[in-house]
This record gives C-alpha cells, sequence and structure tokens, in this order.
C-alpha cells in the first residue's frame, strides 16, 4: 500500500513490518547535472530532494529546511592520482549522520508545526547515529528523543554525545549488542499498546527520511569530480547499510555512478551473501569499527528492492569486502606513515578496500575511487593512543568533558522496556 511522504516519515516502519521506499524514482534532469559543478552543495541538495518530494513539500519551505541541515561542507581531500576521501565528519556530531539527523529534524518539525502534535522518537545506535540524532534534534519543539545504546561498546566521546544533553534526549545503556538495541526498538513500534499510547516513530535508518539526505553528498562528488574522471566507484564503510543504500537511490535516480563497495568488518554477512546467495543474519561482533558491528543489516532489503532481488544485477554493482581488527590497525598506520593522513577504523576498512580491488580489476583507465570518511578519528582515542598517533580533539568534544554524564542502565527484556515508555 503507498503512503505520502509524511506517513512515511512518522510510521517510520509499515505494518507489513518491511521498510519505506519510494514507490518511484525521478530522473534526474541530464542538463541540469551538467551545471552542477558551478553549484554548491545546498544547491544540488535542493535540486535532488525536489525531484523526489515535491508533491509532498514546496520549493520554499524545502529549500529552507535543506539550507538550515546542510550548513556545513563535505570537502574531498586527494590521497592519490585516483583515490579521494570524502570527508564527511564536519558536522555538529562529526560523522555523515549529522547529514540524515538534520535534515529529519527539521522535516519532522515542519510537519509537525502544521498539525500541533508530539511524538516520541526511539533510536538504536551502535556508534555514530545517536549523537548526530541527539544534536539534530535537541530542544526542537514536539519531540522527545529515547537513545538505546549497547552499554560498554562505544567509544567515550560517541557516549558523551548521547549523554550530556538533556531537555528532550534520553539515553539508555543497553546490557546487550546494537542488534538487541535494534530489536527493542522495531518490536516496540509492532506494539499495539504502546502505539496506541504514544506517537512512536524512528530516527534510525530505517526511516527513509534518513538516506534522502545521504544521496546528497554523492551528487557533489559527482559534480566535484565529473570533468576529471569517466567512472566514478564510492567506497562506503557499511554497518546497517543505510549509506550505500542512499547511494544507490541517487544512482537509481540518474547520477553516474559505476559500483559501489561495501567495506565492512568482521560483521561480513553482505560480503558473504554476495560470495554464496546466502544470507546468514547472526549476532554482531565487536570491533575496533563499532559503528559497523551489526549482524543483521536493515537496509540491505531496501538495496535487494531496487534490485528486484535479482543477485547477478546486484552484484555486477555492488562488490563487498570484509577486514579484521589487525587489517584495520595496519592500514591506519600505513596511512599515517605514507600520506600524513588519519583515518578512522572505519575508513581505514574503505582504504584496504581500495587496495583489494585495484588488485582485482588492475587496468581501470580514468575511474576515481571516493572513499567515505563517516567520522572524525577523535571518536576512537584508544586505537589512536595503541598506535602513537596523536588526534587534535576538535573544541566541541574538549566542551564534552566538562558537562554531566546522566543515562540509565537496562537489560535488553521488551517488557523492561516497554514499561519504562508506557510510565
Amino acid at each position: 500500500m503507498s503512503v505520502d511522504f509524511e506517513t512515511a516519515v512518522f510510521n517510520s516502519l509499515p505494518a507489513d513490518k518491511g521498510l519505506y521506499m519510494p514507490t518511484f524514482f525521478p530522473q534526474i534532469d541530464k542538463e541540469m547535472m551538467s551545471e552542477w559543478g558551478k553549484k554548491s552543495l545546498s544547491e544540488i541538495a535542493f535540486d535532488m530532494a525536489y525531484a523526489l518530494l515535491k508533491d509532498d513539500i514546496s520549493a520554499e519551505d524545502l529549500k529552507a529546511i535543506i539550507d538550515e541541515a546542510t550548513n556545513f561542507d563535505a570537502p574531498l581531500h586527494q590521497l592519490e592520482n585516483d583515490v579521494f576521501v570524502l570527508e564527511l565528519f564536519h558536522g555538529p556530531s562529526l560523522a555523515f549522520k549529522d547529514f540524515g539527523g538534520r535534515f529529519m529534524s527539521r522535516i519532522m518539525a515542519h510537519f509537525l508545526k502544521r498539525e500541533q502534535k508530539e511524538i516520541q522518537i526511539l533510536v538504536a545506535t551502535s556508534g555514530d547515529t545517536g549523537g548526530a540524532v541527539a544534536l539534530g534534534f535537541l530542544n526542537v519543539p514536539g519531540i522527545k528523543v529515547t537513545i538505546l545504546y549497547p552499554k560498554g561498546k562505544v567509544s567515550l566521546i560517541q557516549e558523551l554525545q548521547l549523554t550530556t544533553n538533556g531537555n528532550n534526549i534520553e539515553a539508555i545503556a543497553i546490557d546487550g549488542t546494537f542488534d538487541d538495541c535494534q530489536a527493542l526498538v522495531k518490536k516496540a513500534f509492532h506494539d499495539e499498546e504502546l502505539n496506541g499510547k504514544l506517537n512512536l516513530t524512528s530516527a534510525n535508518s530505517i526511516n527513509i527520511s534518513r538516506l534522502i539526505p545521504q544521496m546528497f553528498y554523492y551528487a557533489n562528488t559527482y559534480a566535484k569530480l565529473k570533468d576529471q574522471f569517466e567512472e566514478l566507484i564510492f567506497v562506503t564503510p557499511s554497518g546497517n547499510f543505510g549509506n550505500i543504500a542512499a547511494g544507490m537511490m541517487a544512482w537509481k535516480m540518474g547520477l553516474p555512478i559505476s559500483r559501489f563497495i561495501a567495506a565492512t568488518n568482521s560483521n561480513d554477512i553482505v560480503p558473504e551473501f554476495l560470495e554464496t546467495g546466502i544470507y546468514n543474519a547472526r549476532p554482531s561482533v565487536q570491533t575496533l569499527a563499532n559503528a559497523m558491528d551489526v549482524g543483521d543489516p536493515s537496509n540491505f532489503v531496501r538495496i535487494l528492492d531496487l534490485f528486484d532481488d535479482q543477485l547477478p544485477e546486484l552484484k555486477a554493482m555492488l562488490t563487498s569486502y570484509a577486514y579484521h581488527d589487525d587489517e584495520i590497525k595496519r592500514a591506519i598506520s600505513e596511512v599515517y606513515k605514507t600520506k600524513d593522513y588519519v583515518v578512522c577504523p572505519h575508513m581505514a576498512t574503505g582504504c584496504l578496500a581500495v587496495v583489494t580491488d585495484k588488485m582485482l580489476h588492475p587496468n581501470l583507465e580514468k575511474t576515481a575511487y571516493v572513499v567515505l570518511a563517516t567520522a572524525h578519528p577523535c571518536k576512537f582515542p584508544d586505537v589512536f593512543s595503541e598506535l602513537g598517533i596523536e588526534i587534535e580533539e576538535p573544541e566541541q568534544v574538549k566542551e564534552m568533558y566538562q558537562k554531566e554524564k546522566i543515562s540509565l542502565a537496562m537489560g535488553n527484556s521488551f517488557e523492561e522496556f516497554k514499561a519504562f515508555l508506557m510510565k
């Protein structure tokens, strides 16, 4: 059953327990794309968003939302002649999810202002989502946010970003994994009693409004590189697979992308699936790249939907490689030593994937690899301390150390979580 965009944003999960997707993907005008080299990130973002949402939000309102949500840059850093880093950590929470969090909060506020109602957001985080959502929704009228994170499995800075906000943001440390947190959130959305009492919605990447703004920086990167290279390969560190699903949605709208590479850690469910054709969801394992510690990536069903569940067509467009912690640490050290550039554990998997892919495709010409740097390295101080690499902390991080950390400890029982929400 089709619904309008507002319904998809606030319901998050359809009644059939699937995920919302656009019913069709309008094609970006090629003449418009040819002019993107002269446009800013926010102008390109508007072109993408308006093509998709023009029946749901006026051009004036959408432009105001995008201008406010994307008021920071996503610069490219050249590592090699044909390898670029897309730095997505220049927003408030120092992670790529600022694009989704800020856009979603303003979209919701736009609809809420019109309808004069209040909502309760539930979000599970393996690291960076929570910080982006907390800062994106902080003090937004009519919205209360509850963030679930796995106790002891996020970095100190990530935890501070979740637990030092107060006001309309509350954090719960769950005794379990990210998958446990995500399962609690999903069960809450399908619980009739809870939904009868609360206006529940999600800010995870299961919410389609999180993915739409993540298309913007793929388009902006194409605009910057289109005159230098004929082919673009995007290398995306992937956990819940929302970021790469967004890139594929942009491709579906006509953005000229040759291929996607999903770089993963020891949670190698998708690389295994692409090799064997068998999707074997399993409990996640903890790694240095903790934001990718996902054993059953929710957004992979969206990727399958984009390809009508046709594995050969999917494999032609998507490659995926997995790397262990020892390889990640070596990659961080190697990039720092040879390029004088610091990469976080997630981006390190992307750098490794470029090396692997070049070995398998040695004769690519006029092709650029773009590795998405999804988080600022300062979020992972223990890793860099072990490797003897000093990280300069941004000012907003230093300020967080002075704030009180407030969180509630809870087991992974749904009954306990439900009782907490009902109160």
